[in-house]
């Protein structure tokens, strides 16, 4: 693990539940449904203890993510905003399966060059293309960057027309971030421009979630923007989720299918513990690390109807009370705002800003 403040895993606990039960005070379906479908709804959303936060710790450090058996599939040179881009379509194995990503940089540019890990939303997989149109966002400094694009295990990566699938079985949030660090890797391997002590995650909705958790697990990420991502899954918001998916009306939301099958349902039918799918619960929550994230942008948009706004200020109530705040953390919630950074106003300007404090001094003005 990494950095440590001085803040006790007990009192970060009794910061975020007191949030969430001040945040959760009229709303009939929080805090206070007690059993639903044979499940015990406080027990599974009590505070989260020091012992299986220890417990997930233990499990992270136990995992081995590395670059193995890596291969370069496709490379090819595209022409984006004017600027010759060579992309890499990059396999290699995590956790026994075949994983794919893609590798992006401008031909010419010389290092060392800062990463940045684009962490996709959504449970479709991701385009490379989708990558090549934020370079007119950043304009002509895109060129001090390798931009990397992992798929997640069981998702397909597209490009010009081809697809490529990564092997295993989904694990939103979790192995998502195994796949990512291990991707990370790979293109450390095979790009030499591309600077290992200079990496920052731009992360959206579920890519988010899994942007924050990387900065937990990894000294490496720098900074990280994170748009409208899930921060606690002990909260209020997952509470209510779940009461509904236990109830057999499942929202249709990103990772939410996963969860319902291959968790709730199985704790509803006494296949699995309330202890055991706490820790699933746990290990899905970067709130509870706090104090490990890196330099973090947060954008959020308070009618947000995928991802709650509860969720952001689950962690704004947190990181302040840390006494973290800018320019170390800066968090920008948008009234009104959607699920898309074009209803979050002057996000984007705040989100390329943020990013390009990491070239050197005369490239980032």
């Amino acid at each position: 693990m990494k950095r440590r403040l001085p803040f006790p895993r007990c009192a970060l606990a009794a910061v975020l539940f007191a949030g969430a039960l001040t945040a959760c005070s009229d709303d009939p379906v929080g805090m206070g449904d007690g059993i639903v479908a044979g499940v015990d709804l406080d027990a599974l959303f009590a505070a989260a203890t020091s012992a299986e936060i220890a417990a997930v710790e233990a499990d992270w450090q136990s995992r081995t993510v590395g670059a193995v058996g890596v291969e370069v599939v496709e490379d090819t040179v595209v022409v984006q905003s004017g600027l010759d881009v060579r992309v890499r379509i990059v396999t290699h194995v995590v956790d026994d399966f075949r994983h794919v990503g893609a590798v992006i940089s401008v031909l010419g540019a010389t290092g060392p060059l800062p990463v940045i890990v684009y962490a996709h939303g959504g449970d479709e997989g991701v385009s490379v293309e989708d990558v090549l149109f934020q370079f007119p966002l950043i304009g002509a400094d895109v060129a001090g960057f390798v931009w990397i694009v992992p798929s997640f295990r069981a998702e397909p990566l597209r490009f010009r027309g081809q697809t490529w699938k990564s092997q295993g079985s989904p694990s939103p949030w979790d192995r998502d971030v195994d796949d990512a660090l291990a991707l990370l890797d790979a293109t450390l391997s095979i790009e030499p421009a591309a600077d290992e002590a200079n990496v920052a995650v731009l992360g959206f909705s579920r890519g988010a979630g899994v942007g924050m958790l990387m900065g937990i697990r990894d000294e490496r990420i720098d900074r990280i923007v994170e748009f409208f991502g899930p921060t606690d899954f002990l909260g209020p918001f997952v509470r209510t989720l779940t009461q509904e998916s236990l109830l057999g009306d499942p929202r249709d939301l990103p990772g939410l299918a996963y969860l319902d099958e291959t968790f709730l349902q199985p704790l509803a039918d006494g296949e699995k513990t309330i202890a055991e799918v706490r820790l699933e619960l746990v290990r899905r929550s970067p709130v509870l690390w706090a104090p490990e994230l890196p330099t973090l942008q947060l954008h959020h948009g308070t009618d947000d109807p995928i991802v709650e706004v509860s969720q952001a200020e689950a962690l704004i109530t947190v990181m302040t009370a840390i006494g973290r705040s800018e320019p170390d953390f800066q968090p920008f919630l948008y009234p009104g705002g959607t699920h898309t950074p074009l209803a979050l106003p002057n996000s984007i300007e705040r989100a390329v800003a943020f990013l390009l404090a990491l070239l050197p001094a005369p490239l980032a003005n």
